[in-house]
């Protein structure tokens, strides 16, 4: 229906302006003509003297001079609305048009066919420097390996996505394209869902499995670069699945995930065991909303800078019984969703005794997080517990289980409102062979007036990372100070 009325508006706009243009184009041709139109000849009374008849005229002369004043003032006074009203118009299908990403089609809502198709766009471009750091680490079995450094400019992080309903408004899908050139990775995920209400969503697809908060919707509103060292220690990582998600009751938000496994990732189905993935998340706000709707709704800094005081308390839960998804024979599985705490891939030979490799084992990880925001600062933390044990390796290993547990804890502020932020961070690892430890700090620049684009650099001293990631800063064993520099849209 607006669609149709921004239509009429800019009819009536033309049609105004034409008739305007016309009597301006008709004035001056009079004004300009060898020949302009005479008027009739006024027929002079006998009794009327010549000096009467010039002071009629005069006053008559006076009155159309009035009379012309008035109709230029009434022109201008039409032109300035007509301006405005275009003006307007504009500026409504710009907002029309940006409803939290880039709206391609909408039909009515009365259309006999509803459709939604809307584009996002998330864009990570980022240098890294790890050259500083030490050349090796060794781990707890005392095997001295390589640090792998970097020193480039990557597109990190690259997705664009395809979303919305069709046929019915509560038949939603999404198709994204997800590529990261510093992994040499490319993925092409969809999803189909139907919300049945505010309290209930069922969606298939990929998505990331929800035992971590950084997992659950907050994607790249984080405080730091990226996520920190100890979650992702600790977190699952994407997968396909099934996932029940809602709001239930104002304040207290759900998601229920049944999926493939921790990180299938360019696993083919082939590969993939029979065993299922379960994890869960609960979050509850109990002061209202943590952000402003959209996108950017679970964002942990707090960019509107509200008066009001926001919590945020939440859990998750994950267990999955894990296969290497490679032959026994080869060193490098293609597993990679689990590392020991001194750095080593968990399915690799060599993780837990010399020449023994372990071809499956069970993961189970609790985590908590908490954050509060009001004026410009946030504060926000999660605790980790994870425990990995059920081995089945092709040879004696010297334990049944391991357990590490760990945090992360991050505070931002806001030195001038929604334009530049401070921050600083740290994570720790607690871990069966080893302990490990990050702290960082940073500043955020957003250019423009949204929290969809900014610009940030941080610098982070690293002791032992447990765990390597092509798309994170991290790489195992890595110890020294890393200096960083990205720029992100997310629209």
């Amino acid at each position: 229906m607006r669609e149709f009325l921004d239509m009429g508006l800019r009819n009536l706009a033309i049609v105004v302006l034409a008739m305007l243009s016309a009597h301006d184009v008709v004035a001056q041709s009079w004004a300009n003509s060898p020949n302009p139109p005479v008027p009739a000849p006024i027929e002079i009374d006998s009794g009327i003297t010549l000096g009467d008849s010039a002071d009629a005229l005069s006053l008559e002369n006076q009155a159309l001079r009035e009379r012309i004043d008035l109709l230029d003032a009434q022109q201008q006074a039409t032109m300035q609305s007509l301006d405005e009203m275009r003006e307007q118009v504009e500026r409504m299908g710009i907002i029309e048009r940006y409803q939290d990403g880039i709206v391609i089609c909408q039909t009515p809502d009365d259309a006999r066919v509803p459709l939604l198709m809307r584009f996002n766009l998330n864009t990570q471009v980022r240098y890294l420097n790890t050259t500083s750091c030490d050349d090796t680490f060794t781990d707890h079995l005392g095997v001295v390996r390589e640090v792998q450094k970097r020193n480039d400019i990557t597109v990190n992080r690259s997705m664009f996505i395809l979303g919305g309903y069709i046929f019915d408004d509560r038949l939603r899908y999404s198709s994204t394209v997800w590529t990261s050139a510093g992994a040499a990775s490319i993925v092409v995920a969809g999803n189909v869902g139907w919300q049945f209400n505010q309290g209930l969503t069922l969606t298939g697809g990929y998505t990331g499995v929800p035992g971590s908060r950084s997992l659950v919707n907050t994607f790249p509103f984080w405080t730091a670069m990226d996520r920190s060292m100890a979650d992702n220690f600790f977190r699952p990582g994407f997968t396909q699945g099934v996932w029940a998600n809602g709001e239930p009751v104002k304040g207290l938000n759900y998601l229920a995930f049944v999926g493939n496994g921790l990180n299938t990732l360019n696993i083919s189905a082939t590969k993939i065991d029979t065993n299922l993935m379960f994890s869960g998340s609960v979050w509850w706000e109990p002061l209202g909303d943590y952000g402003p709707p959209g996108k950017s709704r679970n964002m942990y800094d707090d960019y509107s800078a509200s008066e009001e005081t926001r919590i945020r308390l939440g859990t998750g839960f994950t267990r999955s019984r894990e296969d290497r998804f490679s032959n026994l024979d080869q060193s490098t599985p293609d597993n990679t969703s689990m590392y020991n705490s001194d750095g080593v891939l968990l399915f690799s030979t060599g993780a837990f005794a010399p020449g023994v490799t372990v071809d499956k084992a069970t993961y189970t990880m609790w985590a908590i997080d908490g954050g509060i925001k009001r004026n410009g600062l946030a504060i926000n933390g999660q605790y980790f517990f994870r425990r990995v044990d059920d081995f089945i390796a092709d040879g004696p290993l010297p334990l049944d289980s391991t357990y590490d547990h760990g945090f992360e804890l991050s505070v931002s502020y806001f030195v001038t409102p929604q334009k530049l932020s401070i921050y600083g961070r740290g994570s720790r690892v607690f871990g069966q062979f080893g302990d490990s430890w990050e702290c960082a700090g940073g500043a955020k620049w957003y250019p423009v007036p949204t929290e969809r684009m900014w610009m940030q650099a941080e610098l982070m001293r690293v002791e032992k990372a447990p765990y390597s990631g092509a798309f994170t800063p991290y790489t195992s064993g890595l110890t020294g100070w890393v200096p960083m520099v990205q720029a992100i849209l997310a629209f």
